[in-house]
């Protein structure tokens, strides 16, 4: 359960997280390793959360109708954030997660605290805040109405109403709260992203204090998330040491070319040295990856009839950082994160499920001239290593014992290199 703000009563796991068992091998490389290796150790105890992601996350207006807002009569509810999707998409992964942050005492914090539940975060040491809201976003969908605000198939914009939040509150003293700092000394993954700095000083704060706390076996990733609409009241210079302290920066070509001038992966790992790798995504068409030592893979995305693009993002980053939790090699980790997006791309909202384990690895596993062959709409998956089209990526996930998330790995033992 959520606790009352201040309140610093002990959190208790929710049942069910799944905690990946250990592997007699490591998978086969396929490219070369990360700068962050497998360091072997013996899997969390059942029910730990091995990542915690920290940030807001929002109730969501979503439309009943592609076309522009005036157009919609009606709107349903639902709930997003980059942090908490990732945090969610992660259990789906097989990944014991757990999400931070603040809600309101309202309707929309009750809902997001529970939808989050469900999705087997662990919410515990999320502060309900009596006095500030839970954040809100509309979601305005594109489609062929031929309207003149209409944003066309696609596509999609996000409507914010988010100042002067609950979780614009979160502070360092997130880290003397009982509940948050033991959940945060056992963590073995640490994510966090660039919106979080933009929501106010304290917040920036926080995250600054974050990454000083530099704990032996905890990985730090850090996703830019640009969000040029927070940022113009803000001075974005803040970002770029943030993004530096980080042990795995995660950044799109697009998005780094507005904040800091360049989309090159190498001009980029040039701007920041110190994480263990650089992840750079270009869009549709590939994602490259750079360590420190200058060792680089690049893979191309899958080919994807888009039904929505909102969340893919955060999609690639959870099957990217499950890849890394997992052990995977450098190429598997992008192929994870690929597949993840591409699930997310073919499905409305911000969650998707990736298909069964045996079409995961499948896909992992294939030459380069059959991933390029790789199909993935709302149909299913056709790819050349599958003997038919598996069923809507969206709608196949594999149930987990005791009730867990959806697990499309086989099973490994987690392993978190020091960087």
């Amino acid at each position: 359960m959520p606790r009352q703000d201040a309140a610093a009563s002990p959190g208790t796991p929710p049942p069910g997280h799944p905690t990946a068992a250990p592997s007699a091998t490591a998978p086969s490389a396929t490219g070369p390793a990360s700068a962050v290796e497998p360091s072997g150790p013996a899997p969390e105890p059942q029910g730990t959360p091995l990542a915690v992601c920290v940030g807001e996350s929002m109730a969501v207006l979503l439309p009943d109708r592609p076309g522009p807002l005036e157009s919609v009569e009606n709107f349903s509810l639902s709930v997003g954030g980059a942090e908490s999707n990732v945090a969610g998409a992660l259990s789906a992964l097989g990944v014991p997660s757990a999400w931070i942050s603040r809600v309101g005492d309202d309707g929309f914090g009750r809902r997001l605290l529970g939808e989050l539940t469900a999705r087997g975060v662990d919410v515990s040491a999320v502060a309900v805040d009596p006095h500030r809201p839970t954040g809100l976003y509309l979601k305005e969908v594109g489609g062929s109405t031929g309207e003149r605000h209409d944003l066309g198939p696609g596509r999609s914009r996000l409507h914010y109403h988010r100042r002067g939040s609950a979780a614009a509150a979160l502070s360092p003293a997130l880290l003397a709260d009982p509940a948050a700092a033991r959940m945060l000394a056992g963590a073995r993954l640490l994510h966090l992203s660039g919106i979080t700095a933009a929501l106010s000083d304290d917040c920036l704060a926080l995250l600054r204090a974050l990454l000083a706390d530099r704990r032996p076996g905890r990985l730090v990733s850090f996703d830019l998330n640009w969000r040029p609409a927070l940022w113009r009241e803000r001075d974005p210079s803040v970002l770029p040491p943030l993004l530096d302290a980080a042990d795995l920066l995660l950044l799109g070509a697009d998005e780094a070319e507005t904040a800091f001038g360049t989309g090159d992966p190498l001009e980029l790992r040039r701007r920041f040295p110190s994480p263990a790798t650089v992840v750079v995504k270009d869009a549709a068409r590939l994602v490259t990856a750079v360590e420190r030592d200058g060792a680089t893979v690049t893979e191309p995305a899958l080919a994807v009839e888009v039904v929505e693009a909102t969340g893919a993002g955060d999609a690639f980053a959870a099957g990217y950082l499950a890849g890394t939790v997992r052990g995977l090699d450098q190429r598997r980790r992008l192929r994870l994160g690929h597949l993840s997006a591409a699930c997310a791309l073919t499905a409305h909202g911000d969650q998707a499920e990736l298909p069964p384990a045996e079409v995961v690895e499948a896909l992992l596993d294939a030459a380069p001239e059959d991933w390029a062959a790789t199909r993935v709409s709302a149909d299913g998956i056709v790819s050349p290593v599958l003997p038919a089209p598996t069923a809507p990526a969206h709608t196949t996930a594999t149930a987990a014992p005791e009730g867990g998330a959806a697990d499309p790995r086989p099973a490994a033992a987690p392993a978190l290199g020091a960087p």
